[in-house]
């Protein structure tokens, strides 16, 4: 039963980073180019992961999945809102 509490934790973290990162891209990095390079979505998970990975640490219930699962979140929500500026976020509602 714990091990269903901890993917939840991780599968929250995963959405609530998407969601906060694609709105924080669509609506502050609009005019930042280099949000639309194709490494920036790989830098930007990569570097919430190894930020989240000592607070998973100290915690004795999430695991190294926790932090991937946040760092992936945030790459895919930074490369969705570039997407969604290049296509005209403007026609899009905020997230």
């Amino acid at each position: 039963m714990i091990e269903l509490v901890i993917v939840g934790a991780a599968a929250g973290a995963c959405a609530a980073s998407y969601v906060k990162v694609r709105g924080f891209v669509r609506r502050r990095m609009r005019f930042v180019d280099a949000v639309h390079d194709r490494k920036a979505p790989l830098a930007a998970g990569a570097v919430a992961a190894l930020a989240a990975a000592p607070v998973v640490a100290v915690l004795p219930v999430v695991g190294v999945g926790a932090a991937l699962a946040f760092g992936a979140g945030v790459g895919f929500g930074t490369a969705h809102g570039a997407r969604d500026i290049r296509k005209g976020a403007a026609r899009l509602p905020d997230l």
